[in-house]
């Protein structure tokens, strides 16, 4: 497991048994030693998942207002990171001939984002379009690239601010939204990536699966 906040990936990975690095995903060059190391003292990386992401503190605000700062940080975070990960174990899964890659998109990399942040919804199309093109240098080597595009999910901190901040009347419009009328749960995104990394999906490569209840 690989995580900016040493803490909080030190206490995930205790209670699942796994070991973990913490280190800035943005950063290519921590990336692709971290990659060599786990590889040469656990083995070879089958299955990528890549959840790095999210508005870093961000909120809505007019575009003439957005520094250069502000703009880059969520690129770094959402579509740096995906890249430098794909770039550090993509080659290597493609010479052994199998591997899954699959990334954690948004519905905001397919429509307007309701945060209101412009590079948050520029940075997850660029990473469905990231999914794509990956696919089609990867997955003739046996190694599958996907995404899943979650819905609404009350899944930290930065997305329940957002669904206490439209209050009674905004929270029931966006679930009268959903044909399944309730908001998504960490466990149905986990089944989504777990789908895309059984062998019963080597034949889809290059899609974005949005698991919305419906929304879309």
């Amino acid at each position: 497991m690989l995580d900016l906040d040493e803490t909080g990936v030190a206490e995930t990975a205790r209670s699942m048994g796994a070991t973990h690095h913490a280190l800035d995903l943005s950063d290519r060059a921590a990336v692709t030693g971290v990659v060599a190391d786990i590889e040469q003292s656990a083995g070879p990386i089958e299955i990528l998942v890549n959840a790095a992401g999210g508005v870093r503190g961000q909120v809505g605000r007019p575009i003439q207002d957005i520094e250069e700062a502000d703009w880059r940080v969520i690129f770094q975070a959402n579509l740096d990171s995906a890249f430098w990960l794909a770039q550090a174990v993509g080659p290597r899964m493609s010479a052994r001939g199998n591997g899954r890659i699959i990334f954690i998109a948004s519905g905001a990399g397919l429509r307007p984002s309701k945060t209101g942040i412009q590079a948050y919804t520029a940075a997850k199309h660029g990473l469905v379009g990231l999914t794509k093109q990956l696919s089609w240098e990867f997955a003739p080597k046996g190694v599958t690239v996907n995404a899943v595009a979650p819905g609404f999910v009350l899944s930290n901190p930065s997305t329940l601010k957002q669904w206490e901040s439209y209050g009674p009347d905004g929270q029931a419009r966006l679930i009268d939204g959903i044909h399944t009328r309730r908001l998504g749960t960490a466990e149905d995104i986990a089944a989504a990536v777990l789908f895309f990394a059984t062998d019963s999906a080597s034949w889809i490569s290059g899609q974005t699966l949005s698991v919305d209840g419906g929304r879309s």
